[in-house]
This record gives structure tokens, sequence and C-alpha cells, in this order.
């Protein structure tokens, strides 16, 4: 995972984490990436210092949480592997998908892959069941 500084056309300052600079890039051209504080997606990379992780750190971080959180951790992330092992990955295809499964145009199945905001905010108007899978730094590592 990569952290990036970013601001908005407003100068507003705000930090966000990517699986890389592709998918910072995706994202951005999408317009999933807004602004916290303003909303506008009108959004670039501000200068910023490299960051790098090393496993001293990690250790750190795990040895953070007690023991309840780290078996809530172990427990999320293996429901969240089984979610993606027992569904068909549809890429940005995914509220196209939704829409045909929820309406009987294509057989019923587990589907998961990326919606924008406004696509997301459309699946829950029009009554279409589905939830975000969390992404662990660590599946991408």
């Amino acid at each position: 995972m990569i952290r990036f500084s970013l601001s908005c056309e407003r100068e507003h300052a705000f930090e966000a984490w990517f699986r890389s600079n592709d998918d910072y890039e995706t994202q951005r051209k999408r317009g999933l990436v807004e602004c916290p504080n303003c909303g506008s997606s009108s959004v670039s990379k501000a200068l910023m210092a490299p960051s790098v992780s090393t496993g001293r750190r990690r250790e750190k971080i795990a040895l953070a949480m007690n023991q309840a959180q780290k078996q809530a951790m172990a427990e999320l992330k293996a429901l969240s592997q089984k979610m993606r092992e027992n569904s068909d990955y549809v890429g940005d295809k995914f509220a196209e998908e939704a829409r045909k499964i929820h309406f009987g145009e294509t057989e019923a199945r587990g589907i998961y892959g990326e919606a924008t905001p406004e696509e997301a905010k459309g699946l829950a108007e029009d009554g279409v069941s589905f939830m975000p899978i969390p992404v662990f730094p660590d599946d991408q590592n």
C-alpha cells in the first residue's frame, strides 16, 4: 500500500492509501478520489517525502492490537477471502452486472468488483443489495 499526500482544487490537503500509483490514477480518472473537506474530485498529488515500510514497523503495528482485535481482524480477513473465492470478479462492470442479477436478466451468482460512488448510490436507490469488501494492506504485498 502507498500513502499519497493529496490536495484538491481548493487547496485542501489530505492523505489517502492506494495499492499502487496505477490504482490511484485509475480511481482519480473515474472520479473516485474526492476531497473529504469539500467533495471535489479535482484532486492531485501533493509534494511528499517517501515513506519506507520495514518489517520492524509492521511488528509495532501488530503489537498495538490486543488479542480480541487480532482475532477480529483475522476473522474479517478470512471472511473477505472466502467471499472472493466464492464470487466472480466483474471489475468495473459491477453496477451493470449487479443490476442484471437483481432484475433477473442473468443467473443469480455472487460477484465482486469496483463501482463509483455514483454507481453505488444508484444501486442502493434501485434496491440492489451489495456491500463493500475490505482490502487489507497485506493482500497487496
